[in-house]
């Protein structure tokens, strides 16, 4: 699977603690480059067993992973006024609909 961990990972362990695949891991070299790396033989996106990819599924930092050189949480994706988004659209239509 081509997906890979950017140097904007703050190493939280998060989706190292998700992977169902443990292809997640912790860099010896941990000098260059982002704290941990996705191993691409053992990483299968989670096919087959979640609907979505779970290490960014739970990744805190937007662009932190890639998948075929695509950040998975684009900026702006984990804004909290986008997590609010569905919250302010049922208000409206509530509003709407006069109740």
């Amino acid at each position: 699977m081509d997906m890979t961990i950017t140097d904007l990972c703050t190493g939280c362990h998060a989706c190292h603690s998700v992977c169902p695949n443990k292809a997640i891991y912790k860099r010896v070299d941990e000098e260059e480059g982002p704290l941990f790396a996705i191993h691409s033989k053992r990483c299968n996106g989670c096919v087959g067993l979640y609907d979505d990819k779970q290490c960014a599924s739970i990744c805190p930092v937007e662009e932190a992973i890639l998948f075929q050189g695509k950040p998975l949480n684009p900026k702006g994706s984990l804004a909290p006024i986008a997590s609010l988004r569905p919250f302010f659209d049922s208000l409206r239509a509530q509003h709407a609909m006069g109740e």
